[in-house]
């Protein structure tokens, strides 16, 4: 009997995971002032939209047009874009009208270590437009963390607008990227966008230290893998998102 001496190769496996990272509430404090002003300059871009006869829409109009888009469709501009014919691009450009951006953000020191530390590869995915979130990246100097910036204008499937939550969107990503579901981490504030990463395989990360409510006390849904005061916490738990 001869036998074989030569050594099997051990079979590769692709260890290599891919961070997907939101960018409001998640890499900086939104709440604080950016988000009030986002929601001044959409209820007033649609009190104008909504109106009839050149005199706007009330504010109780104008709250359940939004919050009644925002359920059926998971993002507010969805729903002005398919019924009032609004063009994506004015929605996007009235509600992220700020007199002075860069004094509204808030941020933790640390993200760019933070990132640096984290194995494999980062894309920004973002609903935001790309001019806002550009802008806030820039000055908290993390774009060169990112190999891929994705923004709310790039998310098109099969020519129509599917920002997140959209499973479309994440398996249209993940099939570009050439990554499996598995090796794929959404870190997030909004639970519906990581049940939506959940259900198409992915793993998932909860920023919870920007909500409005008391984020310490709330029970991390089954959609989430880990949930995180800070993105910070993220190189602690690396052993629970593998």
């Amino acid at each position: 009997m001869v036998m074989d001496t030569r050594r099997k190769k051990p079979r590769e496996k692709n260890n290599t995971a891919l961070w997907l990272f939101d960018l409001d509430n998640t890499l900086h404090n939104a709440s604080h002032a950016i988000f009030p002003a986002i929601h001044v300059n959409m209820n007033a871009f649609m009190a104008r939209t909504l109106g009839r006869n050149g005199v706007d829409a009330d504010v109780a109009t104008v709250n359940a047009v939004r919050e009644n888009y925002w359920r059926r469709y998971g993002a507010t501009l969805l729903g002005m874009v398919k019924h009032h014919q609004v063009r994506p691009e004015d929605f996007l450009r009235e509600a992220h009208r700020f007199d002075d951006l860069l004094g509204m953000i808030r941020a933790e020191r640390g993200l760019i270590n933070l990132l640096k530390r984290l194995p494999g590869r980062k894309i920004l995915l973002t609903n935001a437009p790309l001019g806002y979130s550009g802008d806030v990246m820039r000055h908290l100097r993390l774009q060169r963390q990112f190999g891929k910036h994705l923004s709310i204008e790039s998310m098109h499937v099969h020519r129509q607008l599917r920002p997140k939550p959209s499973r479309l969107l994440l398996r249209q990503l993940m099939a570009r990227e050439k990554m499996p579901a598995r090796r794929c981490i959404l870190v997030e504030d909004t639970v519906a966008n990581l049940r939506a990463a959940k259900r198409v395989g992915m793993r998932t990360a909860w920023v919870t230290q920007y909500l409005k409510d008391q984020s310490n006390t709330i029970k991390r849904p089954n959609c989430v893998d880990v949930k995180v005061k800070s993105v910070r916490q993220l190189s602690k738990n690396l052993h629970r998102l593998r």
